[in-house]
């Protein structure tokens, strides 16, 4: 049998469906004798040292266009994937919440584009 190389392995895990995913943690789960639960005390203490450091989803809100109105349609549109009309809608509407329930890290790099176009974003 031919040995896998590592980019191999994680090329057929980016081409591969959820379900066939799920079957590959079956199938190891099983010849193995392991799982692939995380243990409830390690996550729960996890969580909560998380908790304490930073939330773990926030949400961008546009809370101001700015002087550069179509430079922030663009990058509302780059984030939302919303077609120009919507896109212009949610951009005259401020505030509104751009995007819901991100990761902290997703969120700055929204808030780092959208101020580099001229715009306010406020994340809670």
């Amino acid at each position: 049998m031919a040995k896998l190389t590592q980019e191999e392995i994680l090329s057929y895990l980016d081409e591969a469906t959820i379900l066939e995913l799920n079957e590959l943690v079956k199938a190891i789960e099983e010849k193995y004798g392991v799982s692939a639960a995380a243990p409830v005390a390690v996550a729960a203490g996890a969580g909560e040292a998380a908790a304490d450091a930073a939330p773990a989803n926030v949400t961008v809100t546009l809370t101001n266009v700015g002087e550069t109105k179509v430079a922030v349609i663009k990058v509302v549109r780059e984030i939302t994937g919303l077609g120009l009309v919507d896109a212009k809608k949610l951009v005259d509407g401020a505030p509104a919440e751009l995007k819901k329930d991100i990761p902290a890290e997703e969120a700055e790099e929204i808030k780092k584009k959208l101020m580099e176009a001229g715009a306010t974003v406020d994340i809670k």
